[in-house]
């Protein structure tokens, strides 16, 4: 009985291939491979972009998570918290902060990676920290902005009433 349906197993096999062979090709169009075309556009992903503080610039690949952030804005300053999710590779956004926060005259102050990683700078009149952490299907970022508080109070070029 298996010699029968050897001859119809070889038969599928070869029809398989024979499909999966020419399939692919109609994935080609008259600019060029389209597998690779759409590759392309998956990783360059979109811009970057400064968002509420103005100085801390955003990975394009994050959506902002309105029902989690928190800004306040005067005249002269914004803080608050903002809240940003994606699929974004953790390490890739270590990266992308440490660059361009100094880059914004940002000093980074300390780090640690571990499951939740944080980032802290330190600018002439404000504290940034950025907690990160990787989920199921997304990558969660927060970012924190804060004045700096001197013993007086808030600093005066804030914008912020002195707190006594």
């Amino acid at each position: 009985m298996m010699t029968k349906n050897k001859p119809v197993a070889i038969f599928v096999l070869a029809a398989f291939l024979f499909l999966g062979m020419t399939g692919c090709s109609s994935l080609e169009s008259k600019d060029g491979n389209m597998i690779s075309r759409i590759l392309q556009r998956d990783t360059k992903g979109t811009s970057p972009m400064y968002r509420d503080f103005g100085d801390v610039l955003i990975p394009g690949d994050l959506k902002v998570d309105n029902d989690s952030s928190f800004i306040y804005q005067t005249p002269g300053f914004a803080g608050g918290v903002l809240a940003l999710k994606g699929r974004v590779d953790l390490l890739s956004l270590i990266s992308f902060f440490e660059t361009n926060m100094s880059k914004d005259n940002w000093k980074k102050v300390s780090a640690f990676k571990s499951p939740r990683s944080i980032m802290l700078f330190h600018k002439e009149n404000r504290w940034c920290v950025i907690s990160m952490s990787e989920g199921r299907f997304s990558t969660y970022v927060e970012i924190w902005v804060a004045p700096t508080i001197t013993e007086t109070g808030v600093e005066k070029n804030e914008g912020l009433y002195k707190l006594d």
